[in-house]
């Protein structure tokens, strides 16, 4: 039996995505635990894994964010195939190697079978590495990864019974997926990715909170710096490593800079042109046939 579990923040986006998917995916004995969020993802998610660690028959337990929607017909089949092998004991959609900080992105992406999709400026979809399976890489492969991406997990019934996200990192959400994969590494089990197609619907902006999101980076590193090869650490020592952060964050805000001077030169550069061809005497002698063709053109809207 496979069980599907989100935290709720807001009802609504749950009842357009999630629970949609949830329906497309599920299987006539499927149990979904739907619960309202109690505060950090890594409580809520802690909560749904008790209750679902009682569960009868358990195969798997699919945790998902109010905002994924699973679009794969084959979803069931896909998860249940990664999870024949007993060694694993995390799947996602999305996952890299080569990882190092809760930064997974950073590390190399190996499988990628989703879309973004967003709502600013008009709305749009981004397409990930391997949504489009004619178009994939060279390089694209599934298997074991280091990590996945959290908005969507498959867990094993013994990793639902034996592992917990862990609270004490004082997060509201940063930094809970890699740290939870790694947890399960620890225990001897792997990390990998499956090819089952979801929509994550979520803003252009990664991430709104910085400041949280930099305190869980340092939580995380910390944790499991020299525990695992290569998390938390870099090469040098721990001091050449901290000017080599200063300095990369330094060169990150001179781009950012850089790139809104850019913007604002070319909004200045608009206004000049804009300025020039309204002066201009063509643009004057042309303004009764402007006026003419308007007004007839809000006739033949009438």
């Amino acid at each position: 039996m496979i069980g599907f579990g989100s935290a709720i923040t807001s009802r609504e986006t749950y009842e357009r995505y999630a629970e949609p998917g949830i329906r497309l995916a599920a299987e006539p004995d499927s149990q979904v635990i739907a619960r309202t969020a109690q505060g950090s993802i890594f409580r809520s998610y802690n909560a749904i894994m008790d209750e679902a660690a009682s569960l009868p028959d358990l195969e798997t337990l699919v945790l998902l964010h109010q905002d994924a929607e699973i679009v794969d017909p084959a979803f069931a089949s896909k998860l249940r195939q990664a999870l024949a092998d007993p060694q694993v004991g995390v799947v996602g959609c999305v996952g890299s190697v080569g990882v190092r900080t809760i930064a997974w992105w950073e590390g190399s992406v190996t499988w990628a079978s989703f879309i973004h999709r967003y709502t600013e400026l008009g709305g749009g979809d981004f397409p990930s590495l391997t949504w489009d399976e004619a178009a994939k890489p060279p390089y694209a492969r599934l298997g074991e990864v280091d990590t996945v991406d959290g908005f969507v997990l498959g867990l094993s019934p013994w990793v639902v019974r034996n592992v917990r996200f862990d609270e004490s990192l004082g997060q509201l959400l940063h930094g809970y997926d890699f740290d939870f994969c790694l947890q399960v590494r620890a225990a001897g089990l792997k990390v990998v990715t499956a090819d089952f197609k979801v929509i994550h619907n979520h803003s252009l902006e990664l991430a709104s909170d910085l400041e949280h999101w930099s305190q869980a980076h340092v939580a995380v590193s910390e944790k499991w710096d020299g525990k695992l090869p290569g998390v938390g650490s870099g090469g040098g020592t721990w001091k050449q490593r901290a000017r080599r952060a200063e300095a990369e964050a330094a060169v990150t805000r001179a781009v950012a800079y850089s790139t809104q001077m850019k913007i604002d030169a070319g909004e200045a550069e608009h206004r000049r042109e804009m300025d020039v061809m309204t002066q201009s005497l063509g643009w004057k002698l042309t303004t009764p046939l402007r006026l003419v063709g308007r007004y007839a053109g809000r006739r033949r809207s009438r």
